[in-house]
């Protein structure tokens, strides 16, 4: 028979090993996401009385706990009642009630309909800037496929979807549109496929926390979105050179931000010797937005991999993910004393 004092006893036990989320939550102060949320979500109730609603920031970290997992909503629902760790980052205690995977999902759609991802990620990345975390020594700009679930359509309807429009056969059937994605593209990298979206991103050079992001398909090169990523706050830039022309220099020229990316070279003239070494110097630097993604993929459980369909949640999703990436990119800095507690 269990005691009284063994869950307290088994949640020390869990700590000892200290759990990602448990780290997290000894560094992040929660309740700045508060207002905007239930601000933004406020509803006038429409009768006294009833079932009260979820704490909102409780809600909020259950997304981020899901992004780190990436779990899905079912997933989410289960793992919370199975894990003391995931209760006690939520503040819950057994036999509480814990949303159910229909509650997750609609909370995520409300966030969606505020565009809530790019507002509370803006507001967390403020925080670093204002409080000097960001160093703002240089900044990295590079894309990641976000990959979603393949479509299988007819040749003819992706040619119109390839064309920017809806079949006919889609709008027919409104439960049929629901399932299709006529945002995402295909795109050929590398000798591998990829169908469904970019997250391109605007990184530190010195702490690698996003500073910018936006998102886009996965067709559209990777230098059509430098001009929404690099602003007057970037001083110098590093990036590959996929991100090397004319427009492009004469853009950062514009912004007073000094280009180090990398030279391109071309057929009938390579590059020479110094400027294979004025790349790889710049390499050095540059290759560490690299490491941005390759923590979303290893330690966020192949995150770059969604399961939603459709730019509006793939853009929330995007928001979320960046922004948990953040979160817990902090919490590494302060814990190796790379960078002070806000």
């Amino acid at each position: 028979m269990a005691g009284l004092f063994d869950y307290e006893f088994q949640l020390e036990k869990i700590n000892q090993h200290k759990p990602p989320l448990q780290k997290l939550d000894k560094v992040i102060e929660w309740e700045i996401f508060r207002i905007p949320i239930e601000e933004a979500l406020y509803v006038k109730p429409k009768a006294p009385g009833g079932r009260p609603s979820y704490d909102k920031l409780m809600m909020f970290k259950i997304i981020i706990l899901q992004k780190y997992y990436n779990l899905s909503d079912e997933q989410t629902e289960f793992q919370i009642k199975d894990r003391l760790s995931f209760m006690q980052f939520l503040g819950l205690q057994i036999g509480d009630n814990v949303p159910d995977e229909k509650t997750i999902w609609l909370f995520k759609e409300q966030l969606k309909e505020k565009k809530l991802s790019k507002v509370l990620f803006k507001l967390f990345s403020s925080q670093l800037i204002d409080n000097g975390v960001v160093a703002r020594e240089g900044s990295m700009v590079d894309a990641s496929f976000v990959d979603v679930p393949r479509q299988r359509n007819s040749r003819e309807d992706n040619k119109t979807i390839k064309d920017g429009n809806i079949p006919e056969s889609f709008t027919e059937n409104k439960a049929k549109l629901c399932q299709k994605d006529t945002d995402a593209r295909w795109m050929t990298k590398s000798n591998e496929r990829h169908y469904g979206y970019k997250n391109h991103v605007n990184a530190d050079a010195k702490t690698k926390l996003i500073t910018k992001f936006s998102v886009s398909s996965a067709a559209p090169h990777d230098s059509t979105e430098l001009e929404t990523l690099v602003d007057e706050d970037d001083n110098i830039l590093y990036a590959d050179s996929a991100y090397r022309s004319a427009k492009i220099e004469t853009y950062l020229e514009s912004k007073q931000c000094k280009s180090h990316v990398h030279i391109k070279g071309y057929r009938g003239n390579p590059l020479d010797i110094q400027q294979k070494l004025t790349n790889s110097i710049k390499s050095k630097i540059r290759a560490r937005v690299e490491h941005v993604f390759g923590y979303m993929t290893n330690s966020m459980h192949d995150a770059l991999h969604m399961t939603s369909i459709g730019i509006q949640r793939i853009e929330s999703n995007i928001g979320f993910l960046n922004l948990t990436y953040n979160l817990f990119r902090y919490e590494q800095l302060v814990r190796l004393q790379k960078v002070k507690m806000m």
